[in-house]
């Protein structure tokens, strides 16, 4: 990769970063822009996936709004994304959990890992 690029990337990286898996039910604080104002709203659900490296990482988050499924990618070095905090910790056996977008009430559940 270009070193010029490289260099940019780098200064875009976050100095902490989240430490949550798939399978994870977590809260992610995103700020909102409306008009002038700012403001930061709360996003609950699972961890569907993981993807990217570096810069370009993101992570899907899944959760149920009165009966429909709603689904929001972000990236994981945005400004926009305030903090991500873990909620509980799932019981998973794959990278992907597409397969929840299929299902409806106890069936869409992840268990909880216990240590």
């Amino acid at each position: 990769m270009n070193e010029i690029i490289k260099s940019i990337e780098d200064a875009q990286l976050k100095a902490e970063v989240p430490q949550f898996n798939v399978g994870d039910t977590v809260r992610v604080y995103g700020r909102i822009k409306e008009g002038n104002r700012e403001r930061i709203q709360v996003f609950e659900g699972i961890v569907l996936k993981k993807q990217g490296g570096s810069v370009r990482a993101t992570f899907t988050v899944r959760k149920n709004s009165n009966g429909v499924g709603v689904e929001k990618t972000w990236p994981l070095h945005s400004p926009n994304v305030e903090k991500v905090e873990v909620v509980r910790r799932g019981k998973v056996r794959r990278a992907k959990l597409t397969y929840l977008r299929g299902r409806v009430g106890k069936r869409a559940k992840v268990k909880e890992l216990v240590k």
